[in-house]
């Protein structure tokens, strides 16, 4: 789907996150937070390392212990992805093959960032 698609992607999606209950969670500035999560998700999704290489060890879930993460913040944030990905084959040239595993690793990564009962 190549980088520019993932930037776009994690733009619309830092967009739908600035509009929810969870925006709280995020910096200020959505632009600059939604190019971070690009650059992690770009090497996930088979890209260059552009996060390591800028930020280092993603070590997500230690950057994510300041932030109380709740399961209903959980909900919310995933409910924005689902969004998101509705048409992103179309909108962001998601390969549809890889469309699934990608929400089933949304679903457990969050699952992951959870800290708060």
């Amino acid at each position: 789907m190549g980088e520019e698609n993932i930037y776009k992607m994690m733009a619309d999606f830092y967009a739908e996150l600035g509009q929810s209950e969870v925006r709280h969670l995020f910096p200020q500035d959505l632009e600059a937070a939604s190019r971070k999560s690009a650059a992690f998700f770009i090497g996930l999704l088979g890209g260059p390392p552009i996060y390591v290489e800028r930020y280092g060890s993603p070590r997500m879930r230690a950057r994510h212990l300041p932030f109380e993460i709740d399961q209903r913040a959980r909900e919310v944030w995933l409910a924005c992805f689902r969004r998101i990905l509705e048409g992103a084959d179309v909108k962001y040239g998601f390969p549809p093959q890889y469309l699934q595993g990608f929400k089933d690793f949304l679903v457990s990564f969050s699952g992951w960032m959870v800290n708060k009962a």
